[in-house]
C-alpha cells in the first residue's frame, strides 16, 4: 500500500501507524451487561422473520452488536451522577444552561437549540434553509442528511476527493472536500441555489475518514468569498480532531479541544448527534452564530421538538450530554478508543480481509465488492454480507451500500455508490479486545466460504430511507 500523496493537505511525514497508546484504556469496568450467543437455529429463524433486514432483529437475539455507535456507548459514573442533577423545568432549566455553557466552551457557538437527536437538528435547520430545487454540496452526505434534502425536492451532490473511493488508498484525510468539484457545482448551479455547503466530520459514508484542518479552512474561505454558509455535521467531531492532532503537521502539541474549537470557528452552524462523541444514549443539538438564523430555527424547534430550552430532551439528558462533551474530547480516551478500532482493522488486513484503509475512528468498513466479487451491486452484496455475519456468529453489522444509497428521486432507479461497504461500528467503552477477536474469527470463516454467499432481492421496499424497513429474500 502506497502512502504517496499529491495533495497539499496531506503531510509528507505521515505514516500508516498513528500515535496509539501502549497502555490500557483509561477506565475500569464497574458494571456489566450479560450477553449470550443464540444457537444457529435461532439465528436462522430470527433472520428469516426479520426479512433479512438486521434492523428487524430483536437485540436479545444478537451476540455482539456493531450496528451503530449512536447511543450505544457506555456512560461514565460522572454522567450517571449528572442525571441526578437534572432540572426538569419546562422553560429555562438550570440543566439547559449547563448544557449551553458546555457547548459554548467546547464548540464555541453562541446559540444552541437542543434536539432529541442529530436528524432532528437537520430537520429544523433544513426547514429554514433548504427549498425545492436547491443544491447542497458536501462530502458524502449520510442517509438521514440526504433524505432530509431530497424530501424537500432538493439535491445532495458529493464533492469528496477521489482518494475516498479507493479503499486500499492510505491517504490520511480521505474525507476531504475536493475544492475543484465544489467550485464546479457552484459555477453550474449558482450561489442562489445553494443554501449551504456541508462538511461531515468524520466522513461516515466514506469509511469514517477524517477531514483535515487545512481543508476546513480552505472550504470556509471558498464559502465566505461567495457568501455561502458552511455547515458542519459534527457527530464525530472529537474523533476528527484527534486525527488532525496525529496526522497534520504542526498540530501534535495541541489538545483535541483546541483543534475542535478551531474547526468550528470556520463554520456558520453545526448539527450534531450527541449520541456519538458526547457518549449519551439520546440527544442532539443545532448550533449557530447568527441570531437571525437562531430566531428562524427556534420556531421550527418549538414545532417539531419542544421549547427552545429542552427541545425533546429531559433535564437529565442535557446534564449527561454536557458531561459527555468534556469526556468525549479527552485526549487519552480518544487515543484508547481509536487505537482499539485501529488494531481491529489491522487484524482484518493481516487476515487478508479487504477493508477501507486506513481504519476510521468509529468503525471498520469491509469492502463488499472485493469480498463478494461474484455479486453485482444490484444483488446487494453488502447487505448479503451483513446477513451472513449474523448467521455465522450472531454479530450485527450494517450495510453502507446500494440499499442505503436509495433510488434516484428523478429516475426511480437504484444508484449504486462507488463504495459498497459493510460497516462494523464499535460502541464507545463497551466491547473488549476479546469481543473483536471473535468478530475477526467469524469474518475469516466467511472469507473462506465467500464464493458460496448469495445475493438478495427486495420483497418490500419503503419509499424513503428504505434500508431501515426493507425486506429481502435470497436470490
Amino acid at each position: 500500500m502506497s502512502t504517496t500523496r499529491s495533495d497539499s493537505q496531506s503531510p509528507s511525514n505521515w505514516q500508516i501507524s498513528d500515535s496509539l497508546p501502549s497502555h490500557p484504556e483509561p477506565y475500569k469496568i464497574k458494571m456489566i451487561e450479560p450477553i449470550h450467543l443464540p444457537d444457529r437455529k435461532t439465528r436462522e429463524a430470527a433472520l428469516q422473520e426479520a426479512g433479512f433486514n438486521i434492523f428487524n432483529i430483536p437485540s436479545d437475539h444478537v451476540f455482539i452488536d456493531l450496528l451503530t455507535d449512536s447511543g450505544t456507548g457506555a456512560m461514565s459514573e460522572h454522567q450517571w451522577a449528572s442525571l441526578m442533577e437534572g432540572d426538569e423545568s419546562y422553560a429555562g432549566s438550570s440543566s439547559f444552561f449547563r448544557f449551553k455553557n458546555a457547548v459554548q466552551d467546547v464548540m464555541g457557538f453562541e446559540y444552541v437549540l437542543p434536539t432529541h437527536q442529530g436528524r432532528a437538528a437537520e430537520n429544523v435547520l433544513h426547514s429554514v434553509l433548504v427549498h425545492d430545487g436547491d443544491i447542497v454540496p458536501g462530502n458524502s452526505h449520510f442517509d438521514t442528511t440526504k433524505a432530509h434534502i431530497e424530501f424537500r425536492h432538493a439535491h445532495a451532490i458529493d464533492c469528496t476527493i477521489d482518494a475516498c473511493f479507493v479503499p486500499e488508498n492510505d491517504e490520511p484525510f480521505k474525507g476531504n472536500v475536493d475544492l475543484a468539484k465544489l467550485a464546479k457545482v457552484v459555477d453550474e448551479h449558482g450561489v442562489e441555489k445553494i443554501p449551504f455547503v456541508l462538511i461531515t466530520v468524520t466522513n461516515n459514508s466514506g469509511g469514517g475518514q477524517p477531514v483535515s484542518l487545512t481543508n476546513v479552512k480552505e472550504v470556509a474561505a471558498f464559502c465566505h468569498e461567495r457568501n455561502l454558509k458552511l455547515i458542519i455535521d459534527a457527530a464525530r467531531f472529537a474523533e476528527n480532531a484527534w486525527f488532525i492532532q496525529q496526522r497534520e503537521p504542526g498540530q501534535r502539541e495541541r489538545s483535541v479541544r483546541e483543534i475542535a474549537k478551531e474547526v468550528f470557528s470556520y463554520a456558520d452552524a453545526a448539527t450534531m448527534s450527541a449520541k456519538k462523541d458526547a457518549i449519551v444514549n439520546m440527544g442532539g443539538m443545532l448550533c449557530m452564530r447568527d441570531e437571525e438564523l437562531f430566531d428562524q430555527c427556534s420556531s421550527f424547534n418549538i414545532l417539531f421538538e419542544g421549547y427552545i430550552t429542552y427541545g425533546g430532551l429531559s433535564g437529565r439528558d442535557m446534564e449527561a450530554l454536557a458531561t459527555g462533551l468534556y469526556e468525549g474530547t479527552e485526549d487519552d480516551y480518544l487515543s484508547a478508543r481509536i487505537g482499539q478500532v485501529r488494531r481491529f482493522g489491522d487484524s482484518l488486513t493481516e487476515a487478508g480481509i479487504p477493508i477501507v484503509r486506513p481504519p476510521g475512528g468509529h468503525a471498520i468498513y469491509v469492502d463488499a465488492k472485493k469480498f463478494l466479487p461474484h455479486l453485482d451491486q444490484e444483488q446487494f452484496p453488502a447487505q448479503a454480507l451483513v446477513c451472513e455475519l449474523y448467521l455465522e456468529g450472531g454479530i450485527r453489522g450494517v450495510e453502507i451500500g446500494t440499499v442505503l444509497a436509495d433510488r434516484d428521486p428523478d429516475t426511480g432507479k437504484n444508484r449504486p455508490p462507488k463504495l459498497e461497504l459493510m460497516r462494523m461500528t464499535i460502541p464507545r467503552r463497551v466491547y473488549t479486545e476479546n469481543h473483536l477477536q471473535y468478530v475477526r474469527d467469524v469474518l475469516v470463516k466467511l472469507w473462506e466460504r465467500r464464493d458460496s454467499i448469495r445475493g438478495l432481492k427486495f420483497t418490500y421496499e419503503p419509499p424513503i430511507l428504505r434500508h431501515f424497513r426493507a425486506r429481502f429474500e435470497w436470490e
